[in-house]
């Protein structure tokens, strides 16, 4: 099957998408554009590794759905563009950047910078959290995960509530760095998101094995 996907990742991940559930996966999703708004737009289904090639990738956040809301998912996890309304989410990971690091932050900047910014579902329905859960992405995003612990060294994972913590239990944390903390959704985010400085954590890791640090 031919997948409109960035060169390196199409290199590492190829095999994936001849199996049979990524074509019944595939099959799914073109269905459901034809039939309901979907989002994030086509184009950006695999935005976050178009924008961070394999060969670039320095750090992880893992994410779960897309944003559900009309004019929020741009492909990236927890980013919205410039001039979009924040979602609480990403109010308060700005808030703990702020602390951290002092800085005002910029989401959409880490992606070059070598941040891929993974949902691990990739497309959802209009206003319907979850929509596209448990329809094969799932696998597709283990499989993505795998190859980057396994192929790479000193990575930097973070992982924000439950879920991500669980998604990554495939991490080879004796090769890479694992942050983890409660989400930053207004749920959770005061029981230990806020104050776990994931920032500076990931910048001094990077700096220890002399790599560039983010510019968060």
């Amino acid at each position: 099957m031919q997948v409109k996907i960035e060169e390196s990742w199409k290199k590492v991940l190829e095999g994936e998408f001849e199996k049979d559930y990524f074509t019944h996966l595939a099959e799914f999703i073109k269905a459901e554009y034809k039939s309901s708004t979907i989002y994030p737009p086509p184009k950006f289904i695999f935005r976050a590794f178009d924008l961070t090639p394999f060969d670039k990738v320095k750090v992880v956040i893992l994410g779960q759905d897309p944003y559900h809301g009309a004019g929020q998912a741009n492909g990236l996890c927890f980013a919205v563009d410039q001039g979009t309304r924040l979602p609480p989410s990403l109010q308060n990971i700005y808030k703990e950047l702020k602390t951290d690091l002092g800085v005002e932050g910029n989401i959409n900047s880490w992606a070059n910078q070598g941040v891929l910014l993974l949902n691990t579902t990739l497309t959802v329905k209009a206003n319907t959290p979850g929509s596209h859960q448990k329809k094969g992405w799932e696998d597709f995003t283990d499989v993505v995960i795998k190859v980057l612990s396994d192929q790479k060294e000193n990575l930097v994972f973070i992982l924000w509530g439950a879920y991500a913590q669980k998604k990554g239990a495939i991490i080879d944390a004796t090769k890479h760095l694992v942050i983890k903390s409660p989400h930053p959704s207004p749920f959770s985010a005061y029981s230990g998101f806020f104050g776990s400085k994931p920032f500076s954590r990931c910048n001094d890791y990077l700096i220890s094995h002399n790599l560039t640090p983010i510019t968060w």
